[in-house]
């Protein structure tokens, strides 16, 4: 009877994540025609951020409970997922362009904190208070870059001719934003919690269970979020919300663990680090030379990803 009832929250997670992310996307769209905001500042910022509050709250609370194995396998596990899995998906739905600023500096400045955050794990025992303000100034030093890009973008843009663009009733668009931002992050805490429970009656491991249902269930917002984008063509808010949120995950969500309570980093984790580098490494690779990931990378990404969930299967 427990099964069958966590297969019922499982399904309604679901429900109000797909229905949740829509409305989410086409609200944070419509603010950012509305007030000229670029979209992939939108997509790095309140997307982003926006999808990592599942990791940020399963991470934090994992940290202060002492499940090491499970807050730092999640953002391991969600940023491998969130740039193979569903940048390949997306890609798979949709071809995506990519901005000359997201291949120049942001894909970069994400293969550099992820090696920060592995060489700091890999050092010491657990992530203390020191890599926890390490960690958060390289993240008000992303955000200081996000301000500046933003007002340059803006600047070019405020010279072209702008067309008319429909009338949006701005409260109620902020309010259907919210709401559809709160039904993904809620969607996604039930599926998380519904497949826990079942995986751990069919007796799975914590760093597995971090790494695989724990980070696919904490990223099925992004993975929603930047589909219904990618459907929709809005490309920027995909992009911006994958590169944005691996960042997050790690410059916010390990930081203020760390800041709060030692975050434990096992030696198990340097494969599954070292896999979380070189999926980033692949995507740049992939969009370098003509800023655009296709059809066919998408499907790359996918058989890679398909490669690491073997080796996982061979861990449990």
């Amino acid at each position: 009877m427990t099964i069958v009832w966590q297969l019922i929250l499982l399904v309604i997670g679901f429900v109000l994540l797909v229905k949740g992310a829509d409305y989410f996307v086409e609200g944070v769209s419509d603010i950012a025609t509305r007030f000229g905001i670029p979209q992939i500042v939108i997509g790095l910022t309140v997307v982003a951020f926006g999808t990592s509050a599942p990791e940020a709250a399963i991470s934090i609370t994992a940290s202060i409970s002492g499940s090491g194995g499970v807050a730092v396998g999640n953002i391991i596990g969600s940023n491998i997922i969130n740039v193979w899995l569903i940048l390949g998906i997306s890609a798979v739905v949709s071809p995506m362009i990519v901005k000359k600023n997201t291949v120049r500096f942001e894909i970069p400045f994400t293969i550099g904190v992820s090696a920060i955050f592995l060489i700091m794990g890999m050092m010491v025992d657990s992530l203390h208070i020191i890599s926890g303000i390490i960690l958060w100034v390289m993240m008000f030093i992303f955000l200081g870059y996000l301000f500046i890009s933003a007002k340059s973008i803006m600047k070019k843009e405020i010279t072209e001719e702008v067309k008319p663009q429909k009338k949006i009733n701005l409260p109620i668009t902020i309010l259907i934003s919210l709401l559809g931002g709160a039904a993904v992050i809620f969607g996604a805490n039930m599926v998380v919690d519904s497949a826990t429970e079942i995986a751990k009656v069919c007796g799975i491991s914590e760093d597995i269970i971090g790494l695989t249902i724990v980070a696919f269930g904490t990223s099925l917002p992004e993975l929603v979020t930047s589909v219904t984008a990618s459907k929709k063509g809005k490309n920027d808010i995909a992009i911006g919300n994958i590169v944005g949120s691996n960042i997050f995950n790690i410059l916010f969500v390990i930081g203020t663990s760390a800041l709060i309570s030692p975050v434990p980093f096992s030696n198990d984790f340097l494969i599954d680090g070292i896999v979380m580098i070189a999926a980033i490494i692949t995507l740049f690779l992939f969009v370098l030379r003509k800023r655009q990931l296709t059809r066919i990378g998408g499907i790359g990404m996918l058989v890679l990803y398909a490669g690491y969930f073997a080796y996982l299967i061979t861990q449990v």
